[in-house]
């Protein structure tokens, strides 16, 4: 067998906790330094440490939430961008009526597309009866509302 093949022995090691022997061990170190030892464990000694001051559960419940009102936001965006784009929900102004029959319209509170097909389905006349809106800006309309799909 090798010379000097294992390391030197120590069977009177001594455990040093915070500057004192706490303990005698064998050990290939004649002296052990440690951080903690079974005098300091809490799982020994029976102290439990709080270490994390938030549980478990409170941080879930608080990511629960989190995502709730991501969630509802979202909602939200996705209702008004439908909204929005609804083009019944647009205003007169898509159209391209033309700057006179715009600001006709708007004198007789109509703002979007879908009160201009409300004032059609009572027909032409009472769009007609709007002062300043002319032959043209009723056909551009009709021409506009066929085109979305919007009338036959």
């Amino acid at each position: 067998m090798k010379k000097d093949l294992h390391p030197k022995w120590y069977p009177q090691a001594e455990v040093i906790y915070d500057g004192e022997v706490v303990m005698t061990i064998g050990a290939t170190q004649p002296k052990v330094i440690v951080e903690i030892w079974s005098g300091t464990h809490p799982f020994y000694t029976g102290q439990a440490r709080l270490i994390d001051t938030e549980g478990q559960v409170d941080r879930f419940m608080r990511r629960l939430r989190r995502r709730e009102e991501i969630t509802t936001q979202v909602a939200e965006t996705a209702e008004t961008l439908e909204a929005a784009r609804n083009p019944l929900n647009q205003r007169v102004e898509v159209m391209e009526l033309g700057a006179r029959a715009e600001k006709a319209l708007a004198e007789a509170n109509i703002t979007t597309v879908g009160e201009i097909l409300e004032k059609l389905k009572e027909g032409e006349d009472s769009l007609l009866a709007i002062p300043s809106f002319g032959q043209k800006a009723l056909i551009d309309a009709k021409r506009y509302l066929r085109a979305e799909g919007l009338m036959e």
